[in-house]
């Protein structure tokens, strides 16, 4: 770092509990409980609103060393060791997992520089290079202390961080859009298809709430097994044409670093959500080969198998227009899925994801030594079978929403891109923030 000073991480630390490791015994996941982060929740420099774990009073109490209050920093100990955010003030009264590392700063105005400066290569690299390897990759508390990170003076520090947070939260922008245009296009889903809104309406005497050649679509009542009448229950394997897992090649992936990505079931996550610091490879001979697996834009993905036994969690996905990737495959812990046409690939992951066809996947993939869907148990899942022209409304109504969310994902991939491009050279000191700031204005 020829241009900046450094510091240690451990001279940033505040003299109260300034580094603590978070709560090593959690115990079950308990419903209704005190969120938990957990190193799986930390995604390219920001942590997750949706915890998946969650502790009980008690236990949170045995840990209040940890508690956050919002502006620290947390750093990853383990599985990726280095990876840092900086907890937000709304996950105030939350607690931070064995894994990871709690920091509190004399100065908090600093945890987010501290978190760049953590992510510039030469630091990355001396963690690397620090950790513990006999089992798995493991940072100490010690070595985190001494870490050395460049450190300008405070006005420098503040400038870097502007510029590079400008590009943060234009992704976060788009992630939170995201997320709105997924909860119109669910509440949509559900209205249509669960509580059978229009249907009930029309039997109640209610006024439309819908445009009048979308709502003179659905049936004037239910039938004998309180479903829209017409409408028909049958299986997963009554509405598709391909379910399909992918490969890879003999003795894995873990010596590719380039070729055609390769979607595990780890990237499997939501709609709109992919880790690229997670992306395998396979040969591109290998991909030319394969006669299952290569994915078609507007594909569903389903997580197959994995996870700890007698516990499966489901999740699914929607990829296209480019994101994650132009061209990319599947590995055999994954699904592909394609709809028939008359049902459509919209309708057919947000029937995927509804919260019946979530828990009929628990219930089908829990039990046995790797919790997961076999093809058969997959292709049994209950269906619902609207007309062919509400399916087409549906698809229609979603349709420009799933393109945006699929557009802000590819522009936040690009804004991300420039951010690791520009943080490496403000953080040695070898362009300096006047300079970025052009390109930064045009890509945010």
């Amino acid at each position: 770092m020829p241009e900046w000073p450094t510091r240690t991480v451990g001279s940033l630390l505040s003299s109260d509990r300034g580094i603590s490791v978070g709560v090593m015994y959690p115990g079950e996941n308990f419903d209704g409980g005190v969120p938990l982060i957990r190193v799986g929740d930390l995604v390219a420099g920001k942590i997750s609103l949706r915890p998946t774990f969650r502790i009980s009073p008690e236990v949170h109490r045995e840990y209040r060393r940890t508690e956050l209050v919002g502006g620290e920093c947390l750093i990853t100990l383990v599985g990726r060791p280095g990876m840092a955010a900086v907890v937000p003030a709304k996950m105030a009264g939350w607690n931070a997992a064995r894994a990871l590392a709690v920091l509190r700063l004399i100065d908090p105005d600093d945890a987010q520089f501290l978190t760049y400066a953590l992510a510039a290569p030469e630091v990355q690299n001396t963690i690397r290079n620090w950790c513990n390897t006999t089992v798995q990759a493991t940072l100490n508390l010690k070595e985190i202390k001494q870490l050395p990170v460049p450190w300008p003076e405070a006005r420098q520090r503040a400038q870097i961080t502007s510029a590079l947070c400008a590009l943060d939260d234009k992704i976060e922008l788009n992630r939170r859009m995201n997320e709105t245009l997924e909860a119109m296009a669910r509440a949509i889903f559900k209205d249509w298809f669960v509580a059978f809104g229009p249907t009930r309406a029309k039997m109640e005497g209610r006024p439309p709430y819908l445009a009048p050649d979308v709502w003179a679509l659905f049936p004037d009542r239910l039938d004998a097994e309180g479903k829209p009448e017409g409408w028909t229950l049958g299986t997963l394997a009554d509405v598709i044409s391909i379910l399909e897992t992918g490969g890879r090649p003999r003795g894995g992936v873990s010596r590719y670093l380039e070729g055609v990505p390769s979607i595990g079931a780890e990237s499997i996550v939501g709609l709109g959500i992919y880790d690229y610091s997670k992306t395998k490879f396979v040969p591109r001979g290998f991909f030319d080969g394969m006669t299952k697996g290569p994915v078609e834009s507007r594909d569903v993905l389903l997580y197959k198998d994995g996870g700890r036994p007698g516990e499966f969690e489901p999740h699914a996905t929607l990829v296209g227009d480019g994101f994650p990737f132009e061209e990319c495959a599947i590995n055999e812990h994954v699904y592909r899925i394609r709809a028939m046409p008359a049902f459509g690939q919209t309708l057919l992951f947000f029937a995927l994801t509804s919260e019946a066809l979530m828990a009929e996947m628990r219930l089908k993939g829990t039990g046995v030594a790797i919790p997961g869907l076999n093809s058969t148990q997959a292709r049994s899942l209950t269906m619902l079978m609207p007309s062919q022209a509400v399916a087409d409304a549906f698809n229609a109504t979603t349709e420009p929403l799933i393109r945006r969310i699929l557009a802000n994902c590819n522009e936040s991939r690009t804004l991300a891109q420039t951010r690791d491009l520009l943080l490496p050279r403000l953080m040695s000191g070898e362009l300096r923030v006047k300079d970025a700031e052009p390109l930064v204005a045009e890509v945010a």
